[in-house]
């Protein structure tokens, strides 16, 4: 089986990049890393150029896990997005970072992690920075 570490370019996704591969070597896995753009959405805090690219890889090398990353792009669901990654690429644990976040923040602006945790088909691990 596979993890799966949804990674955002912030201290939070560093969290989940940690805990992720050092989970996939425990359980004798690869990884997957995936970014996902929003389509029609700009998109430059989700791409990674190639030095981000190679420092992910390098964080997967750090504990001996073999990873490669993945950016599809998804429209308003991105829980639908995990759930289908995980299910065609054979993942059976998800990892991502969390932010701390007021009630009051996340009632207005909603949170992705928290859809994440709730509708996710596989388990979910969270990493804080």
């Amino acid at each position: 089986m596979t993890v799966l570490i949804g990674y955002l370019p912030a201290p939070e996704g560093k969290a989940a990049l940690e805990v992720g591969f050092r989970e996939a070597h425990v359980r004798g896995t690869d990884a997957i890393v995936i970014t996902s753009p929003r389509k029609g959405a700009p998109d430059v805090i989700t791409k990674l150029n190639e030095q981000a690219r190679e420092d992910i890889l390098a964080v997967a090398e750090k504990h001996n896990v073999q990873a490669r990353i993945e950016q599809p792009t998804h429209e308003d669901d991105l829980v639908g997005t995990f759930n289908e990654f995980a299910a065609e690429h054979g993942c059976d644990l998800i990892v991502i970072g969390l932010r701390k976040r007021s009630a009051i923040g996340k009632f207005i602006l909603g949170s992705q992690a928290q859809r994440i945790l709730l509708e996710a088909d596989v388990p979910v691990l969270t990493a804080k920075a």
